[in-house]
């Protein structure tokens, strides 16, 4: 394969990928601000400007495309821990990719205040049952992910060392926590703070308070 072909494959890739966020991204929206009844594939492949066969093309359904969303999300998160220098304590990476794929900032880079009518529309839909199938299979692939990207960072074997496999689980599960708390605070409380302190008592070996 020549240098031409590999580009034009890495492009044809990336486009790909773009297009599964955004059809992610539309099923989201819509469910969240509508709810799980009052969206239709139609709705998704419109809000994100593709044909319905697009849509089927990615996705069997909503379910999927929502649940990808989170893998999509823990997979750059993986990318980014392979990214950070080499000397950083392992933590101090952890905090940073996952900082940088769960919080949303506003235009000066500060964190996006809570939205308590997005907050209870994105807590309605995580509680569909349709969904929890497609979740479940989504954490799979997404603490894979992250258990490489670990192991890579540690010099370790996931095929012969519990750690990148335990530390990916913590990772995941820490993040869920956090989320979960932010959603169900009255009112919804930011998500930066949270995290940070979740990671920080993971660090530290999760001291009794």
């Amino acid at each position: 394969m020549t240098q031409e072909d590999e580009a034009g494959l890495g492009l044809r890739e990336r486009k790909k990928r773009e297009t599964r966020v955004a059809l992610s991204r539309a099923t989201i929206a819509l469910c969240v601000r509508r709810g799980w009844d009052d969206v239709t594939v139609e709705d998704i492949a419109a809000a994100a400007n593709v044909s319905v066969r697009t849509f089927r093309n990615y996705f069997s359904g909503k379910a999927e495309a929502i649940a990808d969303g989170h893998l999509e999300r823990m997979t750059r998160i993986a990318d980014s821990l392979r990214a950070r220098e080499a000397d950083e304590p392992l933590w101090d990476s952890i905090v940073h990719a996952v900082l940088a794929r769960f919080v949303p900032r506003d235009e000066s880079g500060a964190e996006a205040p809570p939205d308590q009518r997005w907050a209870d529309g994105l807590r309605l839909m995580l509680a569909e049952p349709a969904l929890q199938g497609e979740v479940a299979k989504a954490n799979a692939a997404a603490q894979e992910a992250l258990t490489l990207a670990i192991a890579e960072r540690t010099g370790t074997d996931p095929a012969r060392d519990v750690y990148p496999r335990l530390v990916a689980a913590v990772v995941g599960a820490g993040s869920a926590v956090a989320v979960e708390y932010c959603l169900r605070a009255d009112p919804p409380a930011s998500l930066e703070p949270v995290l940070r302190e979740v990671f920080d008592r993971l660090a530290a070996g999760l001291p009794t308070p």
